[in-house]
């Protein structure tokens, strides 16, 4: 439908779903009717696409602070999926889809997987971290409702992945690119050929990656590769794809109206200018979503796009806007870090460094904490079981490994 619209077709789409949104939003949910009245609006007074900028942003913060249920717009009745994602503080951020909200979501990760080539005679392999657990769902989803042949997500280790990649004849690989890049070392560093693997495109996700990166994937994997921007919050994958162009990614604006503002005034930047990545969901029933701040930076792309896609197109940038780290695609909190650390450990003020390393060939979060008078112990062994089982569950709260090195306080 998109395909044969004129841009003012296009925007009018946009606009009344922009409208119903609000609507919506306005008569269910507390939180966003609120924040209509403190601003003294109405959601009929949004007229045109541009009177968005009128109404204020939310960020995860907001997510955490109405867990589990307080951002919905039905009745749980009508929910039939619910993904948690860790959050920044110590609650979960939850969202929850209707039939209709997955039946749209199915239709936007197959638009994706049709622009980067896939077809109904592919095989899909999906290996994703267990954060990232939901969106390996919905690509699933995806992939089956368009009959391609699909290998579900599951914990494989590297020699095993390679063993089905070769043996079920993959053609598509979805992961994130840590996993692809330590997939072709595993590969090389045993003299694995590629001309051994059926494989023909790798689909990147969870993290921008660099041109160079990507064309060095390409050149020692002998495949194409294509990237993906997803958000776990609104409400995984496929937000955005690039095309046979490979020159910016195309964002699935008639379901998901982007902005770009500058993260310090919360003002739009002009366009082409990089800015903080808002996102505005048009079509979700049970979860909107209004003027959300990603803390992803990306810049619109003006030029023409040599698929002529009426979709809107953006750069997606390495910096970031907050404090996140992106480990194996997943986004780690640090103040959720600093939060828990305070908790476990009983800590006033944790003094810590956290980073991101790589581990016996897996990114790991990596925290050097500095000693005080709550961790002393006269006990070693004590001290080492407290640091063990703290390491064991921050990896279950944030989705990624972690690992805790203690060091003198300066």
């Amino acid at each position: 439908m998109m395909l044969d619209m004129t841009v003012e077709e296009k925007d009018q789409l946009k606009l009344e779903r922009l409208q119903s949104t609000l609507n919506r939003a306005f008569k269910n949910v507390p939180f966003h009717r609120n924040r209509f009245l403190e601003r003294q609006l109405l959601p009929e007074q949004i007229v045109s696409l541009k009177d968005l900028k009128k109404l204020p942003l939310m960020d995860r913060t907001h997510l955490g602070t109405h867990y589990p249920y307080g951002l919905f717009a039905v009745p749980l009745r009508d929910i039939v999926r619910i993904h948690t994602a860790p959050g920044t503080g110590a609650s979960p951020s939850i969202s929850g889809y209707t039939r209709t909200d997955l039946l749209v979501w199915k239709k936007l990760v197959v638009r994706s997987l049709e622009t980067a080539g896939v077809t109904n005679l592919d095989i899909i392999q999906i290996h994703l971290p267990p954060g990232l657990a939901n969106w390996g769902r919905d690509y699933k989803d995806g992939g089956e409702a368009m009959g391609a042949g699909v290998i579900p997500n599951s914990p494989l280790s590297l020699a095993k992945t390679l063993m089905v990649l070769r043996d079920y004849k993959t053609t598509t690989l979805i992961t994130t690119p840590a996993f692809a890049e330590q997939l072709v070392d595993h590969m090389f560093d045993r003299e694995h050929n590629p001309n051994e693997l059926t494989l023909k495109r790798v689909i990147l996700v969870g993290e921008p990656v660099g041109k160079n990166a990507v064309t060095d994937l390409e050149q020692r994997l002998h495949v194409d590769v294509w990237r993906h921007y997803g958000l776990s919050e609104i409400p995984g994958p496929a937000i955005a794809h690039e095309c046979g162009s490979h020159c910016g990614l195309h964002i699935n604006d008639d379901h998901i109206l982007p902005e770009i503002i500058d993260p310090e005034t919360g003002t739009p930047v002009p366009v082409g200018q990089k800015g903080e990545l808002v996102l505005t969901t048009l079509s979700a029933r049970a979860f909107p979503l209004i003027r959300f701040r990603t803390g992803d930076v990306a810049r619109f792309l003006t030029e023409p796009c040599g698929c002529h896609s009426p979709l809107l197109k953006i750069e997606w940038l390495k910096e970031r806007t907050d404090n996140m780290i992106i480990i194996s695609g997943i986004k780690v909190s640090q103040d959720q870090v600093k939060i828990y650390l305070q908790t476990a450990l009983k800590m006033a003020c944790p003094d810590c460094a956290i980073d991101r390393i790589r581990r016996d060939g897996t990114e790991t979060l990596a925290i050097c904490l500095a000693m005080d008078d709550a961790l002393f112990s006269d006990e070693i062994k004590e001290l080492e079981k407290l640091i063990s089982g703290t390491e064991t569950a921050l990896a279950e709260q944030v989705g990624v490994p972690v690992k805790i090195r203690l060091m003198q306080k300066l």
